[in-house]
């Protein structure tokens, strides 16, 4: 009998051990895991990059809250905004948290958790703006907005409006003081910052905010991460965290209460695409894409030609046997070649304006300008090392034939040197114009509705990333090749033997 108790009590103590061990493993099954957390850190006072480098905003304090009160870690990544939903989507990432507005459009593509800020669309005009009170006297005006934003969408709605895209709030208000447009309707909160804190000035808000919505945390349909999010988000809210990192961000205190769901939970898609609904989605934005593939074409063209100009100026200057001058044209092909396009397209269309005013006059830069003569001049500093290459391929003996029949040193140049040297630069001048023209998908940061930008506009209203930006690299592809096919024919024709064959 007593042998009988001890291993009934054995048994006991085996199962309630290996009980207490399995509970263990489920009250901690997500400790240790990692989320990967999208963010785009250009909107202060949420989400922005402190002097150090480091991450802060309200948005990541909040997010770290979270992972501590439900045990698990986050990893940020930095996604432009209007990626952060296709990469959300597409799985890339498990979450994403950059001040995205709750809204039955965004809603149907992905899941948000419960809303955890309210915040409303301002309108932001410069100082000395009278004419602008409130909405209904946008009409007909220029606005800047951020690219995919509900900002954006409720632009859209104004009569006669003229919208420019840009990719972050601080862009679209930097243009705002430049003066190139008349208003920016953005969320109110990061505009109210950017002015209080000094960083924009002339800049004032209508006191009226046109919306009221709200901030979600953004995870795919279907994703075992929302209900983690959710559950960390309740104990912030509920243990007083959540106020603390609004009072040190906001310095007042966060609204009385919260919505306890997202507004459109049940919000459903349109169901799974497939290879046909694609397909259509290709051919529905197509139109769009190839008004946008003109422009491209315009902008490659006047950007070639005027680099051609100047390209060939300088690379002559470059064989010049004046040392300054020499040593002058070498130093703008180093800076021009030695730094990216993308900053150059920032310091003269954003840059000299801001410049401008600070030495006490104003000067504005429209688009069109501003591109072509940052791609003129990146275009022209590649073009002269074609022409000096070309002109120093050609022998020597050549040039010193030509001087002693009696021609001068520019009739050397303009009736043997260059022609010959010339079908010598006709294939890398092909290469300089097939790269120039993939390049002028860069200034789609400013706003200018080349393809590329086309693209991102349709992205940021149907959130079909793969299947548009698909569509824009075989409209670029299609340009490339027929370029290529083109500079092939104008090489034949330039050269003689060829030409008769």
């Amino acid at each position: 009998m007593a042998g009988f108790v001890v291993r009934w009590l054995r048994c006991f103590l085996v199962v309630g051990l290996s009980c207490f061990l399995l509970a263990g493993c489920n009250v901690n099954s997500s400790a240790g895991k990692t989320l990967r957390v999208a963010t785009e850190p250009a909107f202060p006072p949420f989400e922005f990059q402190g002097k150090g480098g480091e991450l802060q905003g309200f948005s990541y304090d909040l997010m770290n809250a979270i992972a501590t009160a439900a045990n698990f870690k986050v990893n940020f990544q930095s996604i432009p905004f209007d990626g952060i939903i296709p990469a959300v989507q597409a799985k890339t990432v498990d979450a994403a948290i950059s001040s995205i507005t709750i809204t039955a459009e965004r809603a149907k593509t992905v899941s948000f958790s419960r809303p955890y800020f309210k915040a409303g669309l301002a309108i932001a005009i410069r100082a000395d703006n009278q004419d602008i009170t409130g909405f209904d006297s946008l009409k007909n005006k220029k606005l800047a907005v951020q690219i995919g934003t509900t900002g954006a969408a409720k632009a859209k709605s104004v009569p006669g409006v003229q919208i420019r895209s840009f990719d972050s709030a601080p862009l679209a208000l930097q243009e705002l003081a430049n003066g190139n447009v008349d208003a920016v309707i953005n969320d109110a909160p990061v505009t109210l910052y950017a002015i209080n804190t000094g960083n924009l000035k002339g800049i004032k808000v209508v006191q009226q905010l046109l919306t009221e919505e709200f901030y979600g945390i953004a995870t795919a349909k279907n994703s075992p991460s929302l209900t983690l999010i959710n559950d960390g988000l309740d104990r912030v809210l509920r243990n007083g965290t959540y106020s603390q990192i609004y009072q040190k961000w906001f310095k007042t205190a966060p609204p009385s209460s919260l919505p306890t769901k997202s507004p459109f939970e049940n919000q459903t898609g349109a169901g799974v695409s497939g290879i046909f609904t694609s397909i259509g989605v290709i051919l529905q934005s197509l139109p769009t894409l190839l008004q946008g593939a003109l422009v491209t074409l315009q902008l490659t063209i006047l950007s070639v030609v005027l680099g051609l100009i100047g390209g060939s100026l300088i690379g002559i200057v470059r064989l010049s046997r004046i040392s300054p001058v020499r040593w002058l044209a070498r130093a703008y092909v180093d800076f021009f070649r030695g730094t990216p396009l993308l900053v150059q397209i920032f310091m003269i269309y954003f840059g000299l304006p801001a410049i401008a005013q600070q030495l006490g006059f104003t000067f504005n830069f429209d688009r069109l300008a501003a591109a072509v003569v940052a791609l003129s001049l990146n275009s022209a500093a590649y073009i002269a090392e074609v022409i000096r290459a070309g002109i120093q391929s050609i022998e020597p003996g050549q040039a010193e034939a030509a001087q002693s029949l009696g021609l001068s040193s520019v009739q050397t140049m303009r009736f043997v040197i260059f022609p010959q040297a010339f079908r010598r630069m006709i294939p890398p001048l092909g290469n300089e114009f097939i790269s120039l023209l993939k390049d002028t998908s860069l200034v789609a940061v400013i706003g200018f509705e080349e393809l590329f930008r086309k693209g991102q506009l349709i992205v940021a209203n149907n959130y079909r990333a793969f299947e548009i930006y698909a569509a824009v690299a075989l409209v670029y592809l299609c340009l490339t090749l027929l370029s290529s096919q083109a500079f092939s024919k104008l090489e034949t024709w330039m050269n003689p033997v060829k030409r008769k064959l």
